[in-house]
């Protein structure tokens, strides 16, 4: 007898479609599965036994053969545990499931040995993908179905034991769908974390973050140590807009994957903050393994990449950033299979001006080959897609007195209505922010001036810019003019973001300065000025 029961597969953040198909015939007593199954797939093979067996029920001793469809498809999870044991249990009559129970039906769910139903990750994508192609009915582990519920107009039941699906599909005890509360979720304010007004001193570098947040560009942050570099950057999401609820869904889509959604957190409502410790594989970074899983860069999609100590970092890990940061996804190609991943992320780094970290000061004795090859680590291609680079000076004592200045709430109040310009400007475009203007919209939205285009051509020739660092800065004065209220970019708004871009070329005069006069002050020389 031949039995057929919808389920659910993953690739990336998509799902697809699987029919578990199971025929029962006679002969030596065996279970095969066929349809490109992973490990943890051909292990149901036993939890599937036991689960029927300590749910009541008496397992066939025929051969059984379990085909997953499309065959062509590698499967991989216990997600197919609980359609397994369904399609067995209608093949032996068992149950009497009528047909119109099992049509437009999906279910997913691993089995424990005693017939409970545990959770499974990656049940939001499954959801979503197959509602849009038809599937209005999903029975789910009851730790997922507020998870499964944010899909709107899904029907999704929360099963706990198998006799408890069965019960529901025979109609002896009927479920209750399970009501989604994302708005209760995407309601409760989210609290914590440092404020902008802690901060003391680094006026500049605060300017810095708030252009930053509000056009989402890329910064790098170069000071000592203990000048707040990693306060600030911590500070950040406090300034961010609260995630919609599409995005909110979107990430929660990767978090599921990922398997960091729990029964208590089934929605992601605040933008993400990563911040992997230096020792970070390039893997561990872009995403990968054995199962394909997203990486830090995916789980900052739609908020903040903070990499602290940017030279510590290896350099293949820093070189593959390259090219998410431009194209905001990334794909991960191995032998299993080939997956695309968002990773639309601001890039937050900070590090130190020399190995020491007190260059220019007398304390400092590192060499020019120890701040040339600490420097080195990090390759200009990826300097590059940076668009801004601020310093962080020492704290002097004198700040530690000042008056408090702007706080998260009224920066981040500065951010939501430029953010509310570029979204109304770009409205017929397919961008939403002036870090994702295109040469073509960077001709259109970012007119210049004959003494705006003076100031800019001299900067190019002196700074010796890339195509991108020319339109870098375009893009970040496009969101210096907004903060201004101006329509127009101005001489002095293209001022201001130029020295953002010429960090790297003061840094070389500063260098080459300090290197003189330790090279005078060690031979007691006297050092001209």
């Amino acid at each position: 007898m031949l039995a057929t029961v919808l389920s659910g597969g993953l690739i990336g953040v998509e799902g697809f479609l699987v029919e578990v198909q199971v025929d029962i015939s006679s002969g030596l007593p065996a279970i095969d599965l066929a349809g490109l199954p992973d490990s943890a797939v051909k292990e149901s093979r036993e939890r599937v036994r036991s689960a029927i067996k300590n749910s009541g029920f008496s397992f066939p001793a025929k051969r059984i053969l379990i085909n997953l469809a499309p065959a062509d498809t590698r499967k991989m999870g216990p997600s197919y545990d609980l359609p397994i044991a369904l399609g067995i249990l209608c093949c032996t009559e068992e149950v009497v499931v009528p047909a119109a129970a099992l049509k437009d039906t999906l279910f997913l769910g691993e089995l424990s040995l005693d017939g409970s139903v545990r959770r499974v990750n990656g049940v939001l994508p499954i959801v979503h993908s197959a509602y849009h192609q038809g599937i209005r009915r999903f029975f789910v582990p009851e730790e997922n179905q507020e998870e499964a519920a944010l899909v709107e107009g899904a029907e999704v039941y929360g099963v706990g034991t198998v006799c408890q699906l069965l019960d529901h599909l025979e109609g002896r005890q009927i479920l209750s769908p399970c009501q989604s509360h994302w708005q209760e979720q995407t309601e409760q304010t989210v609290t914590g974390g440092p404020d902008f007004a802690d901060v003391k001193g680094q006026e500049g570098v605060k300017r810095a973050m708030l252009i930053a947040a509000a056009g989402r560009h890329n910064l790098l942050m170069t000071g000592p140590p203990g000048s707040g570099k990693t306060m600030m950057a911590r500070c950040l999401p406090t300034i961010l807009p609260d995630l919609t609820f599409p995005e909110c869904v979107e990430l929660t889509k990767i978090y599921s994957v990922s398997g960091l959604l729990s029964k208590n957190n089934t929605l992601v409502r605040q933008r993400p903050f990563r911040s992997p410790h230096h020792t970070v594989s390039a893997v561990a970074l872009t995403g990968g393994g054995h199962m394909l899983k997203p990486g830090e860069i995916s789980l900052a999609h739609k908020g903040a990449l903070f990499l602290d100590e940017l030279p510590e970092f290896s350099r293949q890990a820093l070189e593959i950033l390259r090219q998410p940061l431009e194209e905001r996804r990334v794909t991960i190609s191995r032998a299993s299979g080939t997956v695309t991943y968002p990773a639309d992320f601001m890039l937050v780094a900070a590090m130190n001006p020399c190995p020491c970290g007190y260059l220019g000061e007398e304390r400092c004795h590192c060499t020019q080959s120890e701040i040339a090859r600490y420097r080195g680590k990090i390759s200009g291609p990826l300097l590059d897609r940076i668009d801004m680079q601020v310093e962080a000076a020492a704290i002097r004592y004198e700040d530690f007195k000042a008056k408090p200045t702007a706080s998260s709430d009224e920066m981040k109040a500065e951010v939501i209505r430029v953010q509310k310009i570029q979204q109304q400007r770009y409205q017929k475009e397919d961008i939403q922010f002036n870090s994702e203007l295109t040469a073509p919209l960077i001709e259109r939205y970012c007119p210049l001036g004959p003494k705006e285009e003076a100031l800019l051509h001299q900067a190019f020739e002196k700074l010796h810019l890339s195509a991108r660092g020319y339109h870098k800065i375009l893009k970040v004065a496009r969101t210096v003019a907004d903060l201004a209220g101006e329509e127009r970019i101005q001489a002095h708004h293209l001022a201001e973001v130029i020295q953002y871009r010429s960090l790297d070329a003061t840094f070389n005069l500063c260098f080459h300065l300090t290197i003189c006069f330790s090279t005078l002050h060690r031979k007691n020389q006297p050092v001209c000025t």
